[in-house]
């Protein structure tokens, strides 16, 4: 869970309590290079690949991929950033405002777009993603990378790469970082 993410959920302002580690970075680096490896298989290479990191917490995972495609390929990879606060459907119901940069590498007509971020829950943040994408044009595919797949979907949304299935509680709080994965919960 980004740190945006982590102010607007209840309790607001709360702090976050870990209660067990479920991966640690030597997990998340294996996950890394896995998924690299699955998206290299799976497009027949790096053509026309653009890879896209959620706003905040998809972002550091989307680079370390985007550096695991350019070393096992030998290839340079494009990627950026997209922050999708104004294409959420909660807009009104909380506080919402973007906060950080979108940049997308060029146009994205009849590229393929790995979007990528921390943890799937709901699916509504990948929703918005999807809006906010066809903004700078329309892919040719769009495929979906997250560390964490935690279960709990509102939407008819499924990962093509996973980092790890963690089943969890609703009210539970999963906390991503590059140095691991915590479950745990926020506390005021």
């Amino acid at each position: 869970m980004a740190e945006r993410e982590r102010r607007m959920s209840p309790p607001y302002g709360g702090v976050f309590v870990a209660r067990t580690t479920v991966m640690s970075a030597g997990d998340i680096d294996r996950a890394i290079w896995r998924m690299a490896h699955e998206i290299i298989e799976h497009n027949h290479g790096l053509e026309n690949l653009v890879v896209v990191g959620l706003q905040t917490g998809g972002v550091p995972i989307s680079e370390r991929i985007t550096a695991a495609l350019a070393e096992i390929s030998g290839a340079e990879v494009p990627s950026g950033t997209i922050d999708v606060a104004l294409h959420r459907d909660d807009i009104g119901l909380r506080p919402v405002m973007p906060e950080e940069a979108t940049e997308i590498p060029g146009d994205l007509n009849q590229r393929i777009v790995v979007l990528v971020d921390d943890v799937l829950f709901t699916g509504r943040t990948i929703r918005a993603a999807l809006d906010a994408l066809h903004d700078f044009g329309r892919p040719k595919s769009v495929q979906l990378a997250v560390m964490v797949d935690r279960g709990h979907r509102e939407l008819p949304i499924r990962p093509d790469y996973v980092g790890k299935n963690i089943p969890t509680r609703r009210d539970e709080v999963v906390n991503v970082t590059l140095t691991g994965v915590e479950l745990g919960e926020m506390k005021k």
